[in-house]
């Protein structure tokens, strides 16, 4: 096994409001959170100093409430929340809420990936000059 690798999978059925992603998986330059909201169920009035957030809705319906702002977020939607920015996170609806929070403060560094043809290649090459493989064949 790769050590640089590491592998864990969403618990929807836990009983734990949070689940911490980022440990589990060794990351350590940026939070990933596992959220589930009951019917009813919110978070605290919170911002970070430095820390900006993106909320992933994986089901249900995730409302965010902003000082001047109500946003409700279904299913496959996203939202980045800057630092500095009060708010909290509730269900407001029926159902179980599933979401991924990530949170990071470092700056992003623009494309740092590197491609290679093959697993031969020594050189590697920038990921857009190098042409999408063929499709690998479906399973049936």
């Amino acid at each position: 096994m790769n050590s640089g690798v590491s592998y864990t999978s969403l618990q929807p059925d836990t009983e734990e409001r949070f689940t911490s992603l980022r440990r589990e998986l060794g990351v350590s330059t940026f939070g990933i959170n596992q959220i589930i909201l009951r019917p009813g169920q919110r978070g605290r009035i919170h911002r970070h100093k430095t820390q900006e957030e993106v909320y992933i809705v994986l089901s249900g319906t995730l409302t965010i409430v902003y000082e001047d702002e109500v946003k409700a977020l279904g299913q496959g939607e996203i939202a980045r929340v800057g630092p500095e920015v009060r708010r909290y996170i509730a269900n407001r609806h029926p159902e179980d809420v599933l979401l991924i929070a990530l949170g990071g403060a470092l700056e992003h560094v623009g494309r740092d990936g590197e491609a290679f043809a093959t697993w031969e290649d020594t050189e590697p090459t920038s990921p857009q000059e190098l042409p999408l493989p063929p499709d690998e064949p479906v399973q049936q």
